[in-house]
């Protein structure tokens, strides 16, 4: 009989099936007339408090709009501050404080890198400029600049064209540079 007694009294919730079960029986052959005219006042109270309270925040939800309109405060005031609170709370959180200094140390490591390869590439110019070759290089094109300026200052007094300066200043350009291979004065000459 303790057994039976076991099955009927299971300590595992309802599932599905056992739900479906219990929602369509029918326990009101179980009660008296009186239990049923009982809950069925009970049931008439609960709905009638349940309209009264839904009344009664209705009208409390009005009067809060109200006040809302009176201090000048709408939906988009509202969001800006939950904004406004929701990102100072995150400041604060430790998480942000870390993650904020970890970029901030990565971000002054990085400046300091972009510094150091300027000041290598600074330097390479530097060296680079100072370099015979780039002396050299520098020392033709002022002597042309001189060479053409000189030209096209004595076609304006002496007559000639451009295409005579030009040729010209090639040529005087090609014979300072002895050194340079025949095919480059050829090449200045057409």
């Amino acid at each position: 009989m303790e057994a039976q007694a076991q099955g009927l009294l299971e300590t595992e919730p309802l599932r599905g099936r056992d739900e479906d079960a219990v929602a369509s029986a029918d326990f009101s052959s179980m009660l008296s007339d009186e239990e049923r005219e009982e809950l069925k006042a009970e049931l008439v109270q609960l709905e009638d408090e349940i309209t009264t309270l839904r009344q009664v925040l209705s009208a409390k939800e009005r009067h809060l709009v109200e006040i809302k309109q009176k201090l000048g405060m709408n939906l988009m005031n509202e969001l800006k501050q939950n904004f406004s609170k929701s990102w100072h709370d995150m400041q604060t959180t430790t998480a942000y404080k870390k993650t904020h200094e970890t970029l901030s140390h990565a971000g002054q490591k990085a400046t300091a890198a972009f510094s150091n390869v300027g000041t290598a590439i600074s330097k390479k110019f530097g060296d680079m400029r100072n370099s015979p070759t780039f002396k050299s290089f520098e020392e033709r094109v002022e002597t042309t600049v001189t060479s053409l300026k000189t030209k096209v200052a004595g076609t304006n007094q002496g007559g000639g064209s451009f295409e005579e300066v030009l040729s010209s200043t090639a040529h005087a350009s090609a014979q300072s540079s002895a050194g340079a291979p025949r095919r480059a004065e050829e090449e200045l000459q057409c």
